[in-house]
């Protein structure tokens, strides 16, 4: 009778569908998270909004699966129903149905590798955030002075790498930051390698650039350089970094976050640095060009300083000419205008001037004389006399203002008319 009652207590609690629904839901997507499933299409539906439903099922059992329209690419072939698909997914629950399903992320037709597939899927992922982009790789140095390599010590790719390095470039200072190349845990290696090069540091001078290499492999072999945490450690970096691992047909993520990726190491150790002889044979061409550009400057500055003299003498020369026909001209000049002659000019001028004053006032008074007379003939034929004398009058007011409208004028007014010889007064009527 207790042990009923113990287990009716443990089961009191009474759930909605939805708080039940929601507790699946956690339970599925903490448990399993994203897997990878294979199987048989059916039902496929291609939805207006661009998302796609299907069925994956096998002999034994079926699940709902689901892209969401901006979750992946369509594949390169249509879905169709009866194919044979890997796909890779989140397990859920869609609680509206109370149905479990998987969101799919990656589908591939089955027998394609897991390998492969996980590289696609973080190459997409990665590129879509731009740790691809082309405008963000820096160029490299010309003439690195310190590089840093992060590579297995023992490997065939540093021992080509530094003989061809030493070869080329006899100058250059090499630190060598020793990792695993392969194996678990060789990844988080290489991140802490490329960061600790990168970062400014009390035992060595800041790098130029750094390498990251090995030698060729299977996929397996150089999974280590496609992982997540290796690319953002060359993303992040502040150095330029040269990707060099495997050989010229293998291709990893490394190679893509790179600032520069080379087809083998040997290929990066000739890419990064300079070849000394061909610097020498360089060196000496310029010197010879140098020394003929020099030689042709002197021969023409030579040639131009003689033409220069040549030129300046002719100018001394016709400038002398100038000088002596400019000196004869002027003593000419002075020799007829000399002091003599220009006083006597100047004493016949003020002569003829004191003669001219001296008539001046009679001949001003007659003409302003004459101009009077004939201004006073104007006003007389303009005046008011002579008007009056043709036969006009003029009508005034009692203040004796003319009156020039009937407009001023009323009844009983007194008003004064002015003829030609006398006023008379009137009254208007």
């Amino acid at each position: 009778m207790q042990l009923t009652s113990d287990l009716f207590q443990q089961t009191s609690k009474v759930f909605t569908v939805g708080e039940l629904t929601r507790q699946i839901r956690g339970i599925l997507e903490t448990k399993f998270g994203a897997v990878w499933v294979q199987g048989e299409i059916s039902n496929y539906k291609l939805h207006p909004s661009g998302h796609q439903y299907f069925t994956l099922k096998d002999q034994r059992a079926q699940i709902a699966c689901v892209i969401w329209r901006d979750t992946m690419l369509p594949p390169r072939q249509p879905l169709v129903d009866g194919t044979q698909v890997q796909v890779y997914g989140t397990v859920t629950v869609f609680e509206t149905r109370g149905q479990y399903q998987l969101n799919v992320q990656i589908l591939q037709p089955r027998g394609v590798g897991m390998l492969q597939a996980k590289f696609e899927a973080l190459k997409r992922k990665l590129q879509a955030e731009g740790l691809f982009a082309p405008e963000r790789k820096r160029s490299l140095p010309k003439f690195p002075q310190r590089i840093g390599i992060v590579t297995s010590p023992s490997g065939a790719a540093i021992r080509d790498m530094l003989n061809v390095l030493r070869r080329r470039a006899p100058w250059l200072q090499i630190w060598i930051s020793p990792v695993r190349v392969q194996g678990t845990g060789a990844a988080q290696e290489i991140a802490v390698a490329i960061r600790e090069l990168a970062a400014p540091n009390d035992a060595f001078a800041p790098l130029d650039l750094i390498v990251v290499t090995r030698g060729g492999g299977s996929i397996e072999d150089l999974w280590e350089f496609n992982e997540e945490i290796v690319a953002r450690a060359i993303f992040n970096s502040t150095v330029p970094i040269v990707s060099a691992v495997g050989h010229e047909i293998d291709f990893t993520i490394c190679d893509f976050v790179a600032d520069l990726r080379a087809p083998t190491p040997s290929a990066a150790a000739e890419l990064i640095v300079p070849d000394i002889i061909d610097l020498h044979r360089r060196i000496d061409g310029c010197v010879r060009g140098l020394a003929r550009q020099l030689l042709n400057r002197v021969r023409d500055a030579q040639q131009r300083l003689d033409h220069g003299r040549e030129i300046l003498q002719r100018c001394l020369a016709h400038k002398i000419d100038a000088y002596k026909r400019g000196l004869i001209h002027i003593t000419r000049a002075l020799q007829a205008r000399s002091p003599a002659r220009e006083l006597m000019m100047r004493r016949n001028r003020l002569v003829d001037l004191h003669r001219r004053l001296i008539a001046s006032p009679e001949r001003l008074l007659e003409n302003a004389r004459h101009r009077f007379r004939r201004i006073g003939g104007i006003l007389r034929v303009l005046g008011p006399e002579a008007t009056l004398r043709r036969g006009y009058s003029i009508t005034m007011n009692e203040r004796g203002k003319i009156i020039r409208t009937i407009a001023v004028v009323r009844p009983k007014m007194k008003i004064r008319t002015r003829v030609n010889d006398g006023e008379f007064g009137s009254e208007v009527l």
